[in-house]
């Protein structure tokens, strides 16, 4: 190579040499004569040195190694040989300038390389190789990323799918004191009372929420009804009932309410000189089907009452308000059927059977002590009876007694009693007076008397058969029908479906003056069906 160097040096020298004579004869100037080659024109003989000066051979090397491309001659082809090398050198710049403007401006996906040194003309090859590898290595990369991600979804659809946990339960709220309770409770009492709504009231109770201290609204309802009407004490005993029927009250928190009471009922006599009376009131609707057993009830209430001799005075009152709700005889049973005996709740010293006479007790001591049977009446002695009864102003208590002391419990049920005792009170109501008219007082205060044996639907109309006779005997009093339907109905002693039973009944017994008296109640039936037209809209 370097021999091929010299060769080419000795050869352009002498080519310069020439070049420079010829020159010089056309009448150019030497560059030794103090000015500079043409541009366009440049010297060889002028790169470092004076005219005339020769090169050295290192010299020589250094500048053919740097303009190999370029050979100055004055001939037309060295000239164009000049130009078209200038043209590649340009060319070739301008190449290498455009390789190096791309890789300083590198497009979106290549600015992570933007830190790497610019590709050089010695450098490119490599810079592509390691691009190339650099690829190949983020390929595998990406194919390994690939198979991880799809291998945890895989495993993550194997996986259980985890439950979102349920949202926290509010807090429960806190429990009423006894204070907050108690007036709660009046507030429910005292609106039970003025509406006599039922249902309203123990869905009230029921949420209070408070199970575990409902002795304080038994408590209170006793408390507030001691003294106000019977009507009140049974409505309150009927709630209570109710509530131990359906689960809201426990027998024991039931039994605690009454107890607070009790422990200071023999105190409370002083001013309610009846107290024992009126808590009978109260507690006797417990017994009934589905409350507490006789057996259970009269222990528990005995306990507080016993150490102070007040156990008896209180079951004699509740004894005698179930004999007026069912027989003697019933009532003996469910003493007898629980197990009771008299001796549990009279003091050590006093004489049992002294006991039981005197307070007429003897159906509690079995069938022997029952009173004996007694012959049925007819159905106008019944009303004789009756009669004479109502016309003493006798109480309903008077009542009671002497039908369940004369009549035995068959005839008590039978339609001959219920006409004859219907009979004798509608009779006992008519103010005899032109025109006759109805003392619907007289309805009012027997009310309790004919609920009681006029209990069922059919005797019901028994009651209205017997009502539709007395009125065809008195030869039909203009409108007396209707007012003693209206009393019998405002007074709930006959419903709704027994008056029309009785309108679209055609018993041939019945038929005496039936017409006439469906034309006396013609308004009242159109007014019952358009009320209850209205209450069903409602």
């Amino acid at each position: 190579m370097q021999e091929l160097l010299r060769r080419s040096f000795s050869h352009l020298q002498r080519r310069g040499q020439g070049h420079t004579q010829q020159g010089a004869r056309q009448g150019f100037k030497t560059p030794g004569e103090g000015q500079a080659p043409e541009p366009s024109r440049p010297g060889f003989g002028r790169v470092g040195k004076q005219s005339g000066e020769s090169l050295g051979e290192g010299e020589a090397l250094e500048y053919w190694g740097c303009f190999t491309y370029f050979a100055p001659h004055r001939s037309s082809s060295s000239r164009d040989r000049s130009e078209k090398a200038g043209e590649r050198g340009e060319r070739f710049e301008r190449e290498r300038l455009e390789r190096g403007d791309r890789l300083e401006r590198p497009d979106r996906g290549e600015r992570a390389d933007r830190n790497r040194p610019p590709i050089t003309k010695r450098s490119y090859s490599k810079e592509t190789e390691d691009r190339s590898r650099e690829r190949e290595r983020q390929g595998a990369q990406e194919a390994v990323r690939k198979v991880s991600s799809m291998t945890e979804e895989r495993d993550r659809s194997r996986e259980p799918v985890k439950r979102e946990p349920a949202p926290p339960e509010a807090p429960p709220k806190p429990a009423l004191s006894e204070e907050e309770l108690e007036k709660k409770s009046k507030a429910i009492i005292e609106e039970y009372l003025h509406i006599n709504d039922m249902k309203e009231a123990l869905q009230c109770v029921q949420e209070l929420a408070c199970p575990s201290q409902l002795y304080v609204f038994v408590r209170n309802g006793i408390e507030s009804t001691l003294e106000r009407s019977m009507i009140a004490r049974e409505h309150m005993g009927l709630l209570l009932y109710q509530l131990v029927k359906a689960g809201n009250l426990t027998k024991e928190q039931y039994y605690k309410g009454v107890h607070d009471i009790l422990e200071i009922a023999e105190d409370m006599e002083i001013d309610i000189p009846h107290i024992w009376l009126y808590l009978a009131e109260l507690i006797t609707p417990i017994l009934r089907e589905g409350g507490i057993s006789m057996e259970e009830l009269f222990r528990e209430i005995a306990k507080p009452l016993v150490p102070i001799g007040k156990a008896s005075t209180l079951l004699l009152e509740i004894l005698g308000l179930l004999c007026k709700g069912m027989s003697h005889k019933k009532a003996g049973t469910l003493w007898r059927e629980g197990g009771l005996s008299w001796k549990e709740f009279l003091p050590e010293d006093q004489d049992v059977n002294k006991f039981v006479t005197e307070q007429k007790v003897e159906y509690t001591m079995g069938d022997s002590s029952d009173t004996p049977s007694r012959k049925e009446l007819t159905a106008e002695e019944l009303c004789k009876q009756m009669e004479k009864l109502l016309k003493e102003n006798s109480n309903n208590q008077r009542i009671y007694d002497w039908i369940e002391a004369n009549l035995s419990e068959h005839q008590v049920s039978s339609n001959v009693f219920v006409r004859a005792l219907m009979t004798s009170v509608c009779h006992s109501a008519i103010v005899f007076e032109n025109p006759y008219r109805v003392d619907t007082v007289v309805i009012k205060s027997r009310a309790k008397l004919l609920q009681k044996y006029v209990s069922e639907e059919q005797k019901e109309l028994q009651a209205l058969y017997a009502l539709q006779a007395l009125v065809v005997k008195l030869d039909q009093p203009p409108n007396l029908l209707r007012m003693f339907f209206d009393a019998l109905y405002d007074e709930d002693v006959i419903k709704e479906e027994a008056f029309y039973k009785w309108e679209s009944s055609k018993d041939p017994a019945e038929q005496q003056g039936k017409g006439v008296a469906l034309k006396s109640v013609t308004a009242f039936f159109t007014w019952l069906r358009e009320a209850e037209d209205e209450s069903d809209n409602n």
